[in-house]
């Protein structure tokens, strides 16, 4: 069984410290230069097929690769170039790297020669962003800066609602231009962040690295983003487990996928309070975190719309999210309101009953 994975928590809450850490790590600001472990795990079985699996650290979180083919050097040299093309496009979206064009877009306020996967990743957010009628936006980096500062200086208090509100003014995609290869911000101070997206984006890319090279039976997790293709051992789809909000092994659901993508936003991932009422994903309307979530699945054609929509949903509360995903074709989504009652659209199907 597949499980979503992301990074452990620390029990009750965490200190200001640790949540700094911990959200350095979930922003695309962190080399993938560990591995854990350092070499591929080759299972032979039914004497025709290799399962080749492993689980390295990139894009600040761990992401595991499981690939099912005849050869077990083509599957290994294959997956290599698929996690070289993570570390690759892990720095080209890095917004803490002043050498990368992300940050030099938020440095500047504009950038000419974007690059085309940046452009693309951009794109897709502004489309995503009107999608879900604000719900999703890439330009949040204000707030999620003014809140890193205020924890960061040692502060026992949260932001004001002056400094929330001034934050605020600098945040929304509509004040985005994007012509071309030209990005350029309306306002002076804005920034963006491509963390609820990119992540995504970037496992699509691996995926289809493996696929190019023949690789027609992979499944790739990073952190709770997924992306399937073909079955596991030959002949099953591959099974998923939900992850569990309060990290209990009491999976909230098990679906079964062949050629799709399912991601996974919740408030257990990165928190700073005990409550876990403050964590890495923020409302555009309000800047504060939503409330009345703790944990949303969505399935889609793609990892990168499974990303951007599982962000956009656990803005919104939990009717309103479903109702939402119950508009997109070939969408499904699993919400955990934060009573623990849940909440699925019309064509998710559970794999456990």
């Amino acid at each position: 069984m597949e499980k979503m994975n992301t990074l452990p928590n620390t029990g009750g809450g965490m200190n200001r410290r640790a949540f700094l850490r911990l959200s350095g790590l979930l922003g695309l600001g962190v080399a993938s230069g560990g591995i854990i472990p350092a070499a591929a795990e080759a299972v032979k079985f039914n004497g025709k097929l290799y399962k080749i699996s492993k689980t390295r650290l990139a894009m600040g979180t761990f992401v595991s690769m499981t690939l099912i083919h005849p050869s077990r050097d083509e599957a290994q040299a294959a997956m290599g170039l698929a996690f070289e093309e993570i570390d690759r496009l892990t720095r080209t979206m890095s917004r803490f790297d002043d050498t990368t064009a992300v940050a030099q877009l938020n440095k500047e306020g504009r950038l000419n020669d974007v690059p085309p996967e940046v452009a693309q990743v951009v794109a897709r957010g502004l489309g995503y962003y009107r999608l879900s009628r604000g719900n999703f936006d890439i330009s949040v980096k204000p707030v999620v800066d003014l809140f890193r500062e205020t924890f960061d200086s040692g502060k026992d208090t949260l932001p004001s609602e002056s400094e929330v509100d001034k934050a605020l003014v600098l945040v929304g995609s509509d004040m985005i231009e994007l012509d071309g290869r030209t990005l350029r911000f309306r306002k002076p101070g804005m920034g963006i962040t491509l963390d609820g997206i990119a992540k995504g984006y970037i496992v699509d890319r691996a995926s289809q690295i493996l696929t190019k090279h023949n690789i027609r039976n992979h499944l790739i997790n990073a952190g709770g983003d997924i992306r399937t293709t073909g079955l596991s051992r030959g002949k099953r789809p591959w099974t998923i487990a939900i992850q569990d909000p309060k990290k209990q092994k009491k999976y909230p659901d098990i679906i079964k996928m062949t050629d799709g993508a399912v991601a996974t936003s919740g408030n257990y991932e990165a928190y700073f309070d005990r409550e876990k009422m403050f964590h890495h994903i923020v409302n555009p309307d309000t800047g504060r975190s939503p409330e009345a979530s703790t944990s949303v699945s969505v399935i889609a054609d793609t990892t990168m719309d499974a990303d951007a929509l599982s962000t956009s949903v656990f803005v919104m509360n939990p009717v309103r999210g479903t109702r939402f995903i119950n508009t997109l074709p070939r969408c499904e989504c699993l919400v955990i309101a934060r009573n623990g009652e849940k909440f699925t659209s019309a064509g998710w199907k559970s794999a456990a009953t």
